[in-house]
């Protein structure tokens, strides 16, 4: 399948390109992004460049489906569908570069890609997960915002850009569940 351009009434998402690979350097010096995600730190100019060819070739495989989010023309952040593997299901990643955090970036580029994902017969999935280190709370507030239903804490289950392991939360989203904000058990 070829890579998929998604619009939405801010953003465009697109595959990163070679052109990006600066910019995703940089985005990628900011310590949450290492210490919620598991991009590496420190994270080298190089990383980036692997990472544009390595989306690249997911896609010819669909075994991930990646966008780099643009606002105004700018790379704002990353999302996509990972481990794409004839299941049925799919984990929903994302991050945001830290001058375009606050401005509901996540939520909107989340919401096209979750269309696209349960829309695309050639994926035929029927349930997302999203999964988070357990603190970070603006993830957090974005699944429950999208709907996503909490289904508990993992133990040990996540590794963080430093190789630490940590707790993670995780919930999911059917494709016919409803798509309305959700209340959680936990403080957010």
């Amino acid at each position: 399948m070829l890579p998929v351009v998604l619009h939405t009434a801010r953003l465009e998402l697109s595959i990163p390109t070679a052109s990006d690979a600066q910019a995703i350097y940089d985005a990628c010096q900011d310590p949450a992004i290492a210490h919620f995600t598991t991009v590496p730190a420190p994270y080298l100019r190089e990383y980036a460049d692997e990472f544009v060819t390595q989306t690249a070739a997911r896609w010819d495989e669909l075994s991930h489906a990646t966008w780099a989010i643009r606002l105004d023309g700018a790379l704002a952040g990353m999302i996509g569908l990972h481990d794409l593997r004839e299941t049925g299901s799919a984990e929903l990643g994302f991050w945001v570069s830290a001058p375009a955090r606050g401005r509901g970036i996540a939520r909107e580029a989340s919401e096209a890609v979750i269309e696209w994902g349960f829309s695309t017969e050639e994926l035929e999935l029927v349930r997302l997960e999203w999964r988070a280190a357990v603190g970070n709370i603006a993830s957090a507030r974005t699944a429950r915002a999208l709907g996503f239903r909490f289904e508990g804490t993992l133990r040990s289950v996540l590794r963080n850009g430093h190789g630490e392991r940590g707790d993670g939360w995780i919930a999911s989203l059917l494709a016919t569940d409803d798509r309305t904000p959700q209340e959680w058990p936990i403080a957010l």
